[in-house]
C-alpha cells in the first residue's frame, strides 16, 4: 500500500506498479525514505533482528488464535480474503472508509479485536483509511516488509512496514512516518480488512435526552390543563 499523505515528506519518488483486471495490487507507489516503525520479524524474513534497535517496536499483549482458511472463504468476500490472509491491497479510493467519519471503532474483519478509533481517522488524501495511531500498542504488530522488488527496494528506498492484527495475524495495510504531528504516523489500513461499530450514545447523554423529553411532556400537559 503506498501513495503520499498530504503531511508526506518531501523527499520521496513516485512510481506506478500494474494492476492485474482480477487481482488487486500496489498502486501510485511514493514511500517516504526513513521509515521508523519496524518489528522484530517479517513474513518474508524470518531470521530475527536486534530487539533493541527500535524503542517505537510495538509488543503483542493480546493473546494469538488460529483461524480456519476454509471458514474465512465462505465468510468474507474475495477482496477481504486476499487483503486479510494473501496480504493484498485494494485499489485507492474505492474502499467503503475511506471518506467514512462517523464515531466508533474499527475492528479486524476476520477475529473482531478492535484496533483503531474514530478520533484518530484523519483524511490524508492516500485514497485509503488512514489513521494517526491505534487504541492500544498491543493490538497490532509491525513487520519489515521486503515484498517489493530488490531492484525497486534499492532505487527507491521502498522498504515498507508491514501492520497485522496482534491476535489473528491478518494483514491490514502499512504504516509510514508522514503522518500529522506530533506522532507522524500514517496506518494506512485496507478497508477490507476492516469492520465498523458505531459508537453508542453515552448514559449522560441517554438520560439528559429522557429527562428533556420527560420536561416537555410534564410541561405540554400542564399547558393543556390551564387551557
Amino acid at each position: 500500500m503506498f501513495s503520499l499523505s498530504r503531511h508526506a515528506l518531501r523527499h520521496t519518488r513516485n512510481f506506478a506498479l500494474s494492476v492485474s483486471a482480477n487481482k488487486c495490487k500496489p498502486i501510485a507507489v511514493a514511500v517516504p525514505l526513513n521509515l521508523r516503525y519496524f518489528a522484530a520479524d517479517s513474513r518474508h524474513n524470518n531470521h530475527k533482528t536486534g530487539s533493541n534497535s527500535n524503542n517505537n517496536n510495538m509488543e503483542n499483549k493480546v493473546e494469538k488464535i488460529t483461524v480456519n482458511k476454509e471458514e474465512l472463504r465462505k465468510r468474507l468476500t474475495p477482496m477481504q480474503y486476499q487483503v486479510t490472509q494473501e496480504a493484498g491491497t485494494e485499489r485507492p479510493f474505492t474502499g467503503c472508509y475511506n471518506k467514512h467519519y462517523e464515531k466508533g471503532v474499527y475492528q479486524c474483519i476476520v477475529c473482531h479485536q478492535d484496533l483503531f478509533s474514530s478520533d484518530t481517522k484523519y483524511d490524508s488524501g492516500c485514497g485509503w483509511p488512514a489513521f494517526n495511531d491505534v487504541l492500544d500498542k498491543g493490538k497490532v504488530t509491525l513487520h519489515r516488509d521486503a515484498s517489493i522488488p530488490v531492484v525497486i527496494s534499492k532505487t527507491l528506498g521502498m522498504v515498507r512496514t508491514e501492520v497485522r492484527c496482534s491476535r489473528c495475524s491478518a494483514h491490514m495495510g502499512h504504516v509510514f512516518d508522514d503522518g500529522p504531528p506530533p506522532k507522524h504516523r500514517r496506518f494506512c489500513i485496507n478497508s477490507a480488512s476492516i469492520d465498523f461499530v458505531k459508537k453508542a450514545p453515552s448514559t449522560t447523554a441517554t438520560a439528559a435526552a429522557g429527562g428533556a423529553a420527560s420536561a416537555a411532556t410534564a410541561a405540554g400537559t400542564t399547558t393543556s390543563s390551564k387551557k
